[in-house]
């Protein structure tokens, strides 16, 4: 289309402009639901100038909107999704009177809760969820017995499950309290149900599931269902442990200490 110094690819286009991860923009334009100067676009090389061109997606315009980035403390039986078939609250029915258009960083679980992460800044997003930095997530976790010091020293190292490894970066001691045996964990790359698959590995069975922070931002006094916009002071703070992350793992000699974490 247009290879000026003012291009930009189209998939990240589409996500700045808060229409979802990058990753869900490419099926949108390969699944030929995006136009530019009213031609189909399908190629994910396709550079457009936002200034000069006209992009429209499933017959409406594209335009950038305000960069906004918000910290939500979901509840349970709320679903990390745009809409659901199903009628089930979704983590943008919490956000109805917002008028950005936005999209959710991640995932946690329908009944598992805490912070998330609702942005319409794609690079932001892309480097949240990209496999290479890890940028660390925090949990409480709440289940029926404790563990013993093997079984937290095997999640350490990583247990097999479902062609997959699943390992904590670190998990603390068992509180026992009347909600179960507290335990807090701390994950480098997500995996779906990661901590729910582990606990099932041990059968133990799961009360309750929190995140509290991710990377240095912490949900703080958020009430299940209450969001914020994120502070200045924070978005500083998370796209410096995003930098750190890059750093680190361009370091030819970090790859290896990275991936046997």
């Amino acid at each position: 289309m247009t290879n000026d110094q003012d291009s930009i690819r189209l998939q990240k286009y589409l996500a700045d402009c808060g229409l979802g991860s990058r990753r869900f923009c490419e099926t949108l334009i390969t699944a030929g639901r995006v136009t530019v100067d009213g031609k189909a676009v399908t190629e994910l090389g396709t550079r457009v100038n936002p200034s000069r061109q006209r992009v429209i997606c499933n017959g409406k315009p594209i335009v950038r909107e305000a960069q906004v980035t918000i910290l939500l403390n979901k509840p349970i039986k709320v679903i990390c999704s745009s809409d659901d078939p199903g009628g089930r609250t979704t983590v943008l029915d919490l956000l109805e009177d917002l008028p950005e258009r936005v999209y959710t960083v991640g995932r946690l679980d329908y009944m598992s809760e805490g912070l998330i992460i609702v942005t319409n800044d794609g690079d932001l997003a892309h480097a949240l969820m990209h496999p290479r930095y890890h940028v660390e997530k925090t949990y409480k976790v709440w289940i029926d017995s404790p563990l013993g010091y093997y079984q937290l020293q095997k999640m350490k190292r990583g247990i097999p499950n479902q062609g997959e490894t699943l390992r904590v970066l670190d998990i603390s001691e068992g509180i026992e309290g009347p909600k179960g045996v507290e335990y807090t964990i701390v994950l480098g790359e997500g995996k779906n149900r990661h901590i729910r698959r582990l606990m099932e590995h041990f059968d133990k069975k799961v009360h309750r599931l929190m995140r509290i922070s991710i990377g240095p931002i912490r949900m703080e006094k958020l009430k299940p269902g209450e969001w914020r916009p994120a502070r200045p002071s924070e978005m500083k703070l998370l796209r410096n442990a995003i930098a750190e992350k890059k750093a680190l793992q361009d370091k030819p000699d970090s790859r290896s200490r990275i991936t046997n974490t």
